[in-house]
């Protein structure tokens, strides 16, 4: 195989590519129960690590890919949504706080509950299909006029990526790929000695999670990043990322994806709407899970408990839809994909879905204490 491919070659690769990801991954994380609300509310309820902590080998092992991706050649990370110009630094935090409240009052963040859809909960497909909607419309509806006028106003034009090795290099007196090499040692050896201490807390589904879902983030950077990238489509003349909808290399996240499916969906007649690697990730994960539940013998039909019970994952749901599309990314676009960048918006962002996760889960802890 020679590179560049063809531009028919391209984008074939990289829409079989996302969905063999979106498999792996839905399998994966239905066997290990991968989850970032799960991993925030085990530690805020009793201060539970070993989500948390498969999380946190996520996020190093992540790193280290992406970062060989870009040391080496492959990817132009100037050219990525993580390392953008552009600091929306009030849009990432409202966003996220946004996104962690609703995806505690929702039972997970999108990627949980296609996983949870997967295995048969009936309320998880009803929380994407809302999800989806709001993402919708704060993509292009009346959620994106606050969005656009108000929030993405209070934006800083940096003169340089927004990664953490080229803001902070000029203060540090070493260059940004230094920089960004001594962060991610710093978390690695931070996440070598976390796990060594809480290792009798930690089984094998925790290591496996953690690095599947590490190793799934740069082969998604590599997929639409090199393999499906032409320095010059035979068409326009112009270079183009094949099959990605923001015409960039991306990585994994969910909010967007979900609502470009609906887009899909509904409007399956409209040439204008293709299908692309967000999307056939999504479909990846839901046939991944569901493949993994029946074969574990844990695919079961649950559906809404109580009115309340269906209130709460509405409006988590919306929330969820919207605070994505705001902050950029969900739980895993930020809080796994843009930390592995080491973009200090990610790191807004995933500041905004903690707090927001704690404000969500001590509403619950409220609204328990009140009805019992």
């Amino acid at each position: 195989m020679t590179f560049p491919l063809s531009a028919y070659a391209a984008g074939h690769a990289v829409l079989w590519g996302a969905l063999c990801i979106g498999l792996v991954l839905g399998a994966s994380t239905q066997l290990s129960r991968f989850c970032t609300m799960g991993a925030l509310t085990d530690f805020f309820a009793y201060g539970g690590v070993a989500r948390m902590l498969m999380w946190l080998l996520a996020i190093a092992v992540a790193a280290w890919g992406t970062h060989a991706l870009v040391v080496f050649g492959f990817v132009d990370a100037t050219k990525t949504l993580a390392w953008s110009s552009r600091f929306l630094w009030l849009s990432y935090l409202v966003g996220g706080l946004a996104f962690g409240f609703g995806m505690v009052l929702a039972s997970g963040c999108p990627q949980r509950n296609l996983v949870r859809a997967g295995s048969g909960s009936l309320k998880a497909l009803v929380t994407l299909l809302v999800t989806a909607l709001a993402a919708q419309m704060a993509l292009r509806g009346v959620f994106a006029v606050p969005r656009v006028e108000f929030l993405d106003t209070a934006t800083l034009h940096l003169t340089s990526p927004q990664d953490l090795g080229s803001l902070l290099s000029p203060h540090l007196g070493s260059s940004p790929s230094a920089v960004r090499w001594g962060v991610i040692l710093l978390l690695s050896a931070a996440t070598v000695a976390l796990l060594y201490r809480h290792r009798r807390t930690m089984d094998r589904t925790h290591f496996l999670g953690g690095i599947a879902v590490g190793l799934l983030v740069p082969l998604g950077l590599f997929l639409t990043g090199y393999m499906g990238f032409i320095p010059e489509h035979p068409e326009t003349l112009e270079p183009v990322w094949m099959n990605t909808y923001s015409h960039r290399p991306e990585l994994l996240t969910f909010a967007a994806p979900l609502a470009h499916s609906l887009d899909l969906l509904t409007l399956w007649s409209d040439r204008n709407n293709t299908v692309t690697y967000g999307v056939l990730v999504v479909l990846g994960v839901l046939l991944g899970s569901t493949v993994s539940s029946l074969l574990r013998k844990e695919f079961r039909f649950e559906s809404f408990t109580s009115p309340k019970d269906t209130a709460h994952h509405l409006l988590g749901a919306v929330l969820m839809g919207v605070g994505g599309v705001t902050a950029m990314g969900c739980s895993i676009g930020q809080g796994v994909s843009g930390l592995a960048m080491l973009s200090a918006g990610a790191v807004i962002a995933v500041a905004g879905i903690v707090l927001g996760s704690w404000g969500g889960f001590h509403f619950q802890s409220w609204q328990l204490e009140r009805s019992s």
